[in-house]
């Protein structure tokens, strides 16, 4: 190769090096650093907040304080297994991750958020799992759906006409994925019309600023179907619960839910 040829190549290989090299270094600064970690030999756990969720201090501390016992729980259970059946490690540590997510704000104080969890402990796959927080910024602490509705006993009229909006909900959500032999009472068994059982709940986002257009419900894999299925989201239109809202459910529902909203996992 002549010298100059041999330096337009030299010159285009440290370009294309340093494009590469900043491309991963990018790359590395879009991924979000956890607010808190440990690794070990037996545990990597991390836990994330959404940026939202930190200009919250009380709502940050109080996500923190619960991640952080659920990474002291798991990282306990796994150095116990780890000293009654070592091989269950071959493979390295066992990974367990949590995130919370803001869903909506409705009233400027009602904030819904997503608490979603990743395992990894070494068997045929990984398990998720979905909780859900509904915060109340004014009080400074987690509240439930009650104080939107008149009445919320178990098997009560307020729950069975929630019930029957989820089932209705989960079966067209089945449909769109050709999954419907397992829209069945079997899978749903655990769906219930108690406000525990029901399934972890959000206020949806709506196209009337301020206000919540419904309730999403939402299901992890193995909830109301098998694990190939994924996760699940129901959603409830205010109007089908209109005849049971409460005062202030009267004054925080209102609204369309917004298209693409229902995209996906919320």
């Amino acid at each position: 190769m002549r010298p100059a040829a041999a330096a337009t190549f030299a010159r285009r290989i440290g370009l294309i090096s340093a494009v590469a090299c900043f491309a991963a270094t990018a790359a590395l600064a879009a991924e979000p650093r956890p607010d808190v970690s440990i690794m070990s030999k037996t545990v990597g756990a991390s836990i994330f907040l959404d940026d939202k969720i930190k200009t919250d201090p009380a709502l940050a501390a109080d996500c923190l304080a619960e991640g952080k016992k659920w990474i002291d729980k798991n990282a306990a259970e796994a150095e116990a297994s780890r000293k009654q059946d070592p091989i269950l490690f071959r493979n390295g540590s066992w990974t367990f991750e949590r995130k919370y997510t803001i869903r909506s704000m409705v009233d400027g104080h009602y904030v819904s958020i997503i608490r979603s969890d990743y395992m990894n402990t070494g068997g045929a796959h990984p398990n998720s799992d979905i909780e859900t927080i509904l915060w109340d910024a004014t009080q400074k602490k987690r509240i439930n759906i009650r104080p939107f509705f008149t009445e919320t006993t178990d098997n009560g009229p307020t729950m069975v006409a929630m019930h029957k909006a989820v089932i209705a909900s989960l079966n067209v959500e089945k449909a769109k994925r050709d999954s419907s032999e397992t829209a069945t009472a079997e899978w749903y068994k655990d769906v219930e019309p108690k406000l525990l059982k029901i399934g972890a709940v959000t206020l949806a986002p709506s196209t009337e600023t301020s206000k919540s257009s419904g309730l999403t419900f939402h299901y992890p894999p193995y909830a109301v179907g098998p694990y190939a299925e994924g996760e699940y989201v129901a959603f409830v239109p205010w109007e089908a619960l209109k005849p049971y809202l409460a005062p202030e459910g009267t004054k925080i529902f209102g609204g369309a839910r917004p298209k693409g909203d229902d995209d996906g996992r919320q």
